[in-house]
Parts: C-alpha cells; sequence; structure tokens
C-alpha cells in the first residue's frame, strides 16, 4: 500500500540519510530505549502466538524480538528501506500509512505506534492514526503508542552541549511552548508530546484507562552525556544499569515524566 502524503521530508531522512537500523542498538541511551520498552510492552502484551501489528515499525527493531518471542508479526513503514530491512526479521511487512492501515476490522490483538504520532504533526493526522489503530485491534485488545517528550530536546541538546550555540537556543523556546519542531536541524518536522497530551489523546480514540511510562526514565541525558564526551560505549557498564534502575524506580511517581526522551502510553480498546 502506498503511502499517502508523507511530507518528503520525513521519508528523506529515513531513506538516505538517518540510519534507524542502528539507533537502538550503537549508543547507550538507545539500548536503554529498547530495553525499557521490550519490558513495559511485556507488562501489557496478550501472550504469544498474538497477532501483532507494528505501525511505523522501521526497519523492525522492535518486529524482531516479538518474532523470537512467538508472536505473528505484521510490520507496516512508509519508508521502502525500512521495509526491506524489517523482512529480515522473520515478520511480514509492507509499506502502508498509519492513518489508513491495510487491514481489516478488529483483526489483531495489539496494535504498536512506537513512531507515528511524532511524525504527525497535524492533531487531526494523530487522531486518524489512533482511530484506525482502534479499528483494527480486536475489542479489548492493546494499543501502544509511543511520543517524544515535549522537554527532550532540552536535555537533549544540553548533553550534546549545543544548548549554549545561538541558533540552537532560539529554536528550543518554540518547541517547547507549542510541542512543534520544525525540522530545521538534525531531525525531521515533529510533535513533541507531554504526558498529558498523549494520555487524553489516547483516551479520545477511545482507549480505556492509558497508562504512561517514561520509557528511558529521568537520568538517559547523564547517560548520553557522559557517552558523547568519553567517546566510550557505556552498554552494560554500570552508569548504564544505574540508569536503568533509575527509569523503573521513576515508573512510581508521574512527575518525572516530564525529565525522560520517550513516553510509552497503553491501554485498552473498548
Amino acid at each position: 500500500m502506498t503511502p499517502r502524503h508523507v511530507p518528503p521530508g520525513i521519508i528523506d531522512f529515513y531513506a538516505s540519510g538517518y540510519d534507524e537500523g542502528s539507533r537502538l542498538s550503537e549508543s547507550a541511551d538507545g539500548v536503554l530505549e529498547l530495553v525499557r520498552t521490550q519490558e513495559l510492552l511485556r507488562r501489557h502484551l496478550p501472550p504469544a502466538p498474538a497477532k501483532v501489528l507494528d505501525v511505523g515499525g522501521g526497519p523492525g527493531a522492535h518486529a524482531r524480538w516479538l518474532v523470537e518471542a512467538g508472536y505473528a508479526v505484521h510490520l507496516v513503514d512508509p519508508v521502502e528501506r525500512h521495509v526491506r530491512e524489517a523482512l529480515g526479521t522473520g515478520a511480514t511487512a509492507e509499506r502502508g500509512d498509519a492513518r489508513e492501515l491495510p487491514a481489516g476490522d478488529g483483526t489483531y490483538d495489539a496494535v504498536l505506534l512506537l513512531g507515528p504520532l511524532y511524525h504527525l504533526t497535524d492533531p487531526a493526522d494523530r487522531r486518524a492514526a489512533l482511530a484506525e489503530a482502534r479499528r483494527v485491534v480486536r475489542p479489548g485488545g492493546l494499543v501502544a503508542a509511543a511520543a517524544i517528550n515535549r522537554y527532550a530536546p532540552l536535555f537533549e541538546h544540553a548533553a550534546y552541549a549545543h544548548l549554549h550555540a545561538p541558533e540552537v537556543r532560539e529554536s528550543i523556546p518554540q518547541s517547547l511552548a507549542t510541542g512543534v519542531y520544525d525540522g530545521r536541524r538534525g531531525f525531521t518536522e515533529a510533535y513533541f508530546h507531554t504526558a498529558d497530551e498523549l494520555a487524553a489523546e489516547l483516551r479520545d480514540s477511545g482507549c480505556e484507562d492509558p497508562v504512561v511510562y517514561g520509557i528511558e526514565g529521568p537520568v538517559w541525558s547523564l547517560l548520553k552525556a557522559a557517552e558523547q564526551h568519553t567517546g566510550e560505549s557505556l552498554v552494560g557498564t554500570p552508569l548504564f544499569e544505574s540508569a536503568l534502575v533509575a527509569a523503573r524506580l521513576a515508573d512510581a511517581h508521574p512527575a518525572l515524566l516530564a525529565a525522560g526522551s520517550h513516553l510509552l502510553a497503553v491501554g485498552c480498546h473498548r
């Protein structure tokens, strides 16, 4: 299925520039995101061999471990490069759009939207994507949606030691105030959620009692800064393990959601 009106900048970013395939495997904060997403989803997913639709699943980082765990996974992504790479995970895959899914009503036990919401800057498009998730998941099935935290760019640019540069410092207030990033530096155009906004969007789509987690927790930017400025991998080090423990401990404290990099909302559709 051909994706509809996806901004060319997003397709170009992933098709010919950014290597999404390495994002969750090379940097310590990327591995932290992967490990935490796995453990959070495992709390809520129905048991294998449930049918899972991985919407905007990229080259299949999550599809791979889900297939290995026994799930029947189908991946949909608008980027042809991602679809080709995802076929190597053991999942089935095709090009498609989160706002118009190539699936029948109630055909999946769980639907994951771990990327689309932050690439859909128009609220109507996010509503359409969540409505499609509701349509294709069975009654009572799980919907899980990820978002980039509103305050993540502030922490990230500080970790990179970029925040004092005038061109960076001047761009941050706009995204903090509106959630909208124009895509002029280092990333595509995007929308950054607060935890309350993400929960409200799922609730408005018919998702019952959504719960929002901070995926990487409040220490991810310290981990990122240390790795960036030492040039050494911190995966598996005591600092990495401490960051992982901090993320787990923060689950019980909603005030700490604002310090994370990504948010994950999960709930069941009525």
